[in-house]
Parts: C-alpha cells; structure tokens; sequence
C-alpha cells in the first residue's frame, strides 16, 4: 500500500502541498514567531510555501495571524521574509 504523504494548506495561496515542500511558521509557547526548519518544533504552526509572493499575500490577507492565533508585529513578517530569502 502506498504511504500516505501528509499534506498542509498554505497560508497565503491556500493550495495544498506536501510537508516537505512547504516551510513552518512556528508560535512557541513563549509567543515568539520563529521559522521551523526541521518541522518538529512543538507549539502551533502554520505553512507556507517557498515563495516570497505567499509570504505577501499571507501578510495581507492576515492567514498567519489568523493560523497561529495571534496578532503578528511587522518586524516579525521582515525577520521571517529575510529567512526566506536565505532558504531559497
């Protein structure tokens, strides 16, 4: 039987990709925001694709904020965006 792969809706375009093809975006339960890059960090996460368009269009539509249950400040999104773009 094949292996179920676990797929996760992104935030910004809401299309459904694989885990793997997709970054974390962690709420800790400190509150911080962070990037998860090995995907096991406990707290509540939301997915993103790879891209700095879903990263916009996340920020506009509120998807994280409303994903993660929490308001998010602008130097969080610029930190997150700068991660990005070291990932790509």
């Amino acid at each position: 039987m094949a292996k179920k792969i676990p797929l996760r809706q992104c935030v910004g375009c809401g299309e459904m990709k694989s885990k793997k093809e997709m970054m974390r975006v962690l709420k800790t339960a400190e509150g911080d925001i962070v990037l998860d890059v090995t995907g096991k960090k406990n707290g509540r996460g939301a997915y993103l694709c790879h891209s700095a368009e879903c990263m916009k269009k996340a920020r506009k539509n509120k998807g994280l904020e409303r994903s993660l249950k929490t308001g998010i400040p602008d130097e969080v999104y610029g930190k997150l965006e700068k991660e990005l773009d070291g990932c790509e």
